[in-house]
């Protein structure tokens, strides 16, 4: 070696240094790569991202090939250094020092920073490439590489860390995979980012969220007079509606409408046909996860249920109609005089029913309020106000100012809310009789 001009010597120590780059920015690419991004390439017929698939399915192997090399080629550019600094300084023992020095830092620099934030960076275009290369060297190397990694198996043994047989990656939750779509809302489209969150919340919430609460409820009472059955029949918007006697508690059973149509159009329709058309009705625990009831929906070829609580008192109507507007948004129509939309005046403030649901004011109106107890408006107000509070009482939950506009039967018919980014100016509250009145 002592013929070698150092200029050689110094482009051979420039090669190692760039190899072992190499090796360290595919190390650092191939374990942050996107693997459910590459096995979509596969099957698009990409032959990189198969070839990178392959590999990352043989993790120990990967690594093996990958750090083997590195470790000879920063070995081989260690020895190389310690000759260069001799041939440079003589037989001096600061020589051997320096060079080691020098090394250290350009394999710091030049072979393991620099390149593994490249590979970090651009993780998911390396990855392709680097597999091109990175295959047939395993090959060339597995008799090494599977003898290597006896030794790194008995080690992973001896300390219990040894992988299962058919070890994969782990599989993400339901968490994960929610915030992986919130992470991803620009790359789609925002009507799928909001219907791919809706389907992740469906097993986070129970039928009575989503249910039509008791006291907004349309049903057929069979103790009222036959004119009124047969007008409600007429004018009714819901193609299923419940029957009961003497109370919703007692129900009967569920009347599609459709099926009466023929009977009112040829005026064949008696108490007696009516009865006939009737259908057992289909009860549903309280409890029950939104997820969970539209598969049962589908087993049980089913529509509409009724959501009953533990004693068995009727609390209101779930259809699938309900569970598909949960996931894809409002779109059947609305009862006359009944406004879907919600929105902020200029003013900060708008009227709300009373049995809104509180997870529907949530949503449209960005509002925090507590969905732990009550579900609807109504119910919230009461609870916190312990009474049916009168028209223009004001006081605020949750840090947002409420106004009592009309109450009828016992209940808040209408609400004002006001934006709480309106109301920072405004004086903070007095409380009385531990109420926090505006």
């Amino acid at each position: 070696m002592q013929d070698i001009p150092l200029s050689a010597l110094f482009a051979a120590l420039g090669v190692l240094l760039v190899l072992s780059g190499f090796f360290s920015m595919s190390e650092t690419a191939m374990m942050a790569a996107n693997r459910y991004r590459l096995r979509h390439l596969a099957k698009e017929g990409y032959r990189g991202a198969k070839l990178a698939t392959v590999l990352l399915d043989k993790t120990d192997k990967l690594l093996g090939v990958i750090l083997l090399g590195n470790t000879l080629i920063n070995a081989a550019a260690a020895t190389l250094t310690g000759y260069i600094a001799l041939a440079l300084f003589g037989q001096e023992k600061w020589a051997l020092e320096i060079g080691a020095l020098c090394i250290t830092f350009a394999l710091l620099i030049v072979s393991e920073i620099t390149p593994k934030v490249i590979g970090a960076t651009y993780a998911d275009r390396i990855t392709p490439a680097v597999s091109y290369i990175l295959t047939p060297l395993l090959r060339l190397a597995y008799p090494l590489v599977w003898f290597v990694n006896l030794f790194v198996a008995a080690l992973l043994r001896a300390i219990r860390l040894a992988p299962e047989a058919g070890h994969e990656a782990p599989r993400l939750s339901p968490e994960e995979l929610r915030t992986l779509v919130l992470e991803a809302s620009s790359f789609a489209p925002q009507k799928h980012h909001s219907i791919l969150l809706n389907l992740f919340d469906l097993d986070r919430i129970t039928v009575e969220d989503v249910m039509t609460p008791r006291s907004t409820m349309e049903a057929i009472d069979l103790g009222a007079p036959w004119e009124d059955i047969t007008a409600q029949l007429a004018t009714s918007y819901h193609t299923r509606l419940p029957v009961f006697r003497d109370g919703l508690n007692n129900v009967v059973g569920i009347l599609h409408l459709r099926r009466l149509i023929g009977l009112m159009h040829r005026n064949e329709l008696t108490p007696e046909s009516l009865a006939e058309h009737i259908r057992e009705p289909y009860y549903i625990p309280a409890a029950t996860r939104v997820f969970s009831q539209l598969q049962f929906f589908q087993e049980n070829r089913q529509r509409a249920g009724l959501v009953v609580d533990e004693y068995g008192e009727v609390l209101g109507l779930v259809t699938l109609e309900d569970i598909i507007e949960e996931i894809v948004g409002e779109f059947t129509t609305s009862l006359p005089g009944c406004s879907s939309a919600l929105a902020w005046d200029e003013q900060g403030s708008v009227l709300v029913e009373g049995s809104r649901p509180l997870r529907e004011i949530n949503r449209k109106l960005g509002l925090s309020f507590g969905l732990d107890g009550p579900k609807t408006l109504n119910g919230l107000v009461v609870e916190h106000f312990r009474d049916i509070p009168e028209a223009g009482t004001s006081l605020k939950i949750d840090g947002i100012p409420i106004e009592i506009v009309q109450t009828q039967d016992r209940s808040i018919k209408v609400a004002r809310l006001f934006n709480p980014a309106y109301t920072r100016k405004l004086a903070q509250p007095t409380r009385d009789n531990g109420r926090n009145v505006l």
